[in-house]
């Protein structure tokens, strides 16, 4: 079943609180990433240095998820632009409302995604 407008109009809208959140986040993990770089000292015991340099490791990673799920996000944008929001990129098949509803930003179905993650596609 094809999504109706006032359906796409939801999810737009969606997709878009979402992608300002986590634009927002990922801007604060940077200037803290930044702020913690210029708040070491000289009198800093190495032990604590290997903490932040840990955490600062942990938080780079988690910042590069999210910039991954942001692209997916600006991608499910310029599908709906496209009016091929909905559709599977590499099947055609239509995705899912259920899948849609848990993941906004799906571009594929289940079936494609595990293809892929597989190396089968």
């Amino acid at each position: 079943m094809a999504l109706k407008k006032a359906d796409i109009a939801k999810y737009k809208k969606r997709l878009e609180e979402l992608r300002d959140q986590l634009t927002n986040t990922i801007r604060d993990i940077s200037e803290d990433v930044k702020g913690a770089d210029q708040a070491k000292g000289y009198s800093q015991h190495q032990a604590d240095e290997g903490t932040d340099d840990f955490n600062r490791t942990i938080t780079l990673e988690v910042t590069s998820k999210e910039f991954g799920i942001l692209r997916q996000i600006e991608r499910a944008l310029e599908k709906i632009e496209e009016d091929t929001y909905g559709i599977c990129d590499i099947s055609g098949e239509e995705i899912p409302i259920a899948r849609l509803e848990a993941i906004p930003y799906a571009a594929m179905t289940v079936k494609a995604q595990e293809k892929l993650e597989k190396g089968l596609l």
